[in-house]
């Protein structure tokens, strides 16, 4: 019986953590999207390229960190969870395949 208890604590906290993971990128998805926006705002407006670009740049830093935090909770989540259910060989070929995808 203590070990059901422990079960549910451990997958409680799981569904959290994905939860907190799921606000956190919607919100930097917000964020990114207004920021993508006002770039896009400022190419129509012919605006000084060092500019726009110093704003593209602040862009692709925000996805970075979205995809690292991500990234981070795919692996204390689904990635504990794939294994525990004895799915090592297909956690590590998504790994694997978003390794090579990242390095192109």
């Amino acid at each position: 019986m203590i070990h059901d208890h422990a079960e549910h604590a451990h997958s409680s906290h799981h569904d959290e953590a994905k939860s907190e993971t799921k606000n956190d990128a919607v919100k930097r998805l917000s964020y990114i999207e207004g920021h993508l926006a006002g770039v896009k705002k400022m190419v129509e407006e012919d605006r000084y390229c060092v500019d726009i670009l110093r704003q593209t740049f602040a862009v692709r830093r925000a996805l970075q960190k979205l995809e690292s935090q991500l990234i981070d909770g795919h692996l204390r989540t689904c990635v504990v969870d794939g294994v525990k259910e004895g799915r090592e060989e297909q956690v590590l070929s998504e790994l694997v395949e978003l390794y090579e995808i990242a390095d192109r």
